[in-house]
């Protein structure tokens, strides 16, 4: 099973500028930049062969081959790369749900695991509200201190959204949590979601 999937409209489209480019053995080179954080970014770019890393993974796209870059797999997992035609041409879409997921190994430290959560489940929900939380730091026994931002910075709810929310979330996966702590200064109410 490949890990990325290329709609046969993509290939064609992306086939059609390779074609273009009149360069020998042209392909696609499809990667993310910061993988694993909220600043992720899935790029496709033109991938001539002496440009080609040997630890990537390669797909023959029939036109064109497909270079995946090896550190970007994980990432990929369930990406989608589509060509919808419209009247003004069409647009070249790539989703990838996990771009922006952190890869985190259950043996690893536990403020690693806590960031996991926060990037992978929290965040998704507090983002339907313009609003993110992120870890300040683990103290030593253990308390989590977290800050809001975005929409949840200065939010009216904010109080229950941490306390039945993010810590529930928190202490359900990780029992080894032993509190939560919000520095945020919710007195600052510019963006705030109400």
């Amino acid at each position: 099973m490949e890990p990325v999937t290329v709609t046969e409209s993509a290939r064609r489209y992306l086939g059609q500028l390779v074609q273009k480019q009149e360069v020998e053995g042209m392909g696609v080179r499809l990667f993310v930049t910061q993988p694993g954080t909220r600043h992720a970014e899935t790029c496709l770019a033109y991938c001539p062969p002496h440009e080609v890393v040997p630890s990537d993974e390669q797909l023959d796209m029939d036109e064109f081959p497909l270079y995946i870059d090896h550190n970007s797999v994980t990432f990929l997992e369930d990406a989608v790369v589509d060509f919808q035609e419209d009247q003004t041409g069409g647009q070249l879409t790539i989703k990838a749900p996990n771009a922006k997921v952190p890869q985190v190994s259950p043996d690893a430290p536990l403020s690693e695991r806590l960031d996991y959560i926060l990037q992978a489940e929290v965040n998704p929900s507090l983002a339907a509200h313009g609003g993110e939380v992120s870890l300040v730091e683990l103290t030593n026994d253990n308390v989590a201190v977290l800050r809001f931002g975005g929409g949840c910075q200065g939010c009216a709810a904010v109080s229950l959204t941490l306390k039945q929310g993010v810590e529930r979330t928190l202490k359900e996966q990780l029992p080894e949590i032993a509190g939560i702590e919000d520095v945020t200064d919710h007195t600052y109410r510019e963006n705030a979601y109400y």
